[in-house]
């Protein structure tokens, strides 16, 4: 019940940090499983938020296991259908527990569930496929050798920027990877580099390469020109929308800047945002009501939200 209630929530607040979103294959957002979703991973959970919100079942998420050692932080994070996963870093002693995860994420595919895994392990923020972890043809391999008729689906994310709230989103689907696509008889290391290879090159020509200087390559495949009208009609709702919100907005970046590193700035401040911007429109539509005395001050439930919508389709597009 939470997970869906927070997952309505997510679908309406992606509209507004989202200002375009391109996608290939729609119809597989209505898939049913066993499936893992095998993702690059650029952004921090903001990857696994945009995935879990625009597929119509439930996904649950693989994340990195050092979140789940306050009790109450995991029990949040476990209602939320996310399962830790261990690194080496995070104390070989956790290694085993990674059994466990894979254990419930084959239970999750007798079910006909989804399970999102990043394959690449560590979050990057840049326009680059970097070499992929064994987890995924692992957790893929034991399936298969269970019986469970797994599907592997290669998922490509783009963000044209990793500071910017409002951004414009490329979303890529490549093609199934089934037992089928590898050679059972070539032992379960060389199976392992197989899978890998295969995944490989399904996701390097879906995952951008951007150097961070190229600004033109940036500008042909990101950039979303707004026609002059548009720019018309929405430059007094996003003037009003700059002015009602930069109360908020402000002190939420500069905090995020001041107590996050760079990976995960652009997750944070979208997490901050959602959690906070029903507090925020809420406590100014009810001072306008107080003040004012009128009915309509509740229209400020609608109209401020428009506003800031509106300023996300005009601002500045680039870093």
């Amino acid at each position: 019940m939470f997970y869906e209630s927070v997952k309505i929530s997510a679908r309406i607040a992606f509209k507004f940090y989202c200002r375009h979103f391109l996608l290939n294959k729609k119809e597989l957002l209505k898939i049913d499983g066993p499936l893992l979703l095998a993702v690059n991973h650029p952004n921090s959970f903001l990857d696994a938020i945009i995935l879990c919100t625009l597929f119509d079942k439930p996904v649950y998420s693989l994340a990195r296991g050092d979140v789940f050692k306050n009790r109450f932080i995991a029990k949040i994070i476990f209602s939320l259908k996310m399962l830790p996963v261990y690194r080496v870093s995070e104390g070989v002693e956790n290694l085993d527990e990674n059994y466990k995860t894979f254990d419930q994420c084959k239970e999750i595919f007798k079910q006909n569930g989804i399970v999102l895994i990043f394959s690449e392990g560590k979050c990057v923020n840049e326009w680059h496929l970097r070499p992929l972890k064994k987890g995924t043809a692992r957790l893929a391999i034991s399936s298969w050798e269970d019986g469970i008729p797994l599907k592997v689906l290669p998922v490509a994310v783009n963000y044209h920027s990793f500071r910017k709230v409002g951004k414009n989103v490329h979303l890529f689907f490549g093609e199934f990877i089934t037992k089928n696509d590898l050679d059972g008889e070539q032992g379960y290391g060389r199976s392992l580099q197989h899978f890998n290879g295969l995944l490989q090159k399904q996701l390097e020509p879906l995952v951008y390469e951007i150097d961070a200087s190229d600004k033109k390559k940036w500008f042909q495949l990101f950039f979303i020109p707004q026609p002059a009208l548009k720019k018309i009609l929405l430059f007094l709702p996003s003037l009003a929308g700059w002015l009602m919100h930069a109360p908020f907005y402000l002190p939420v970046k500069s905090f995020v800047q001041k107590y996050s590193d760079t990976g995960h700035y652009d997750s944070l401040i979208v997490a901050i945002l959602f959690l906070g911007y029903p507090v925020y429109l809420l406590m100014i539509t009810l001072a306008v009501f107080f003040i004012t005395a009128q009915w309509y001050s509740f229209l400020l439930l609608i109209l401020l939200p428009f506003t800031a919508w509106a300023y996300l389709q005009l601002k500045r597009q680039m870093d």
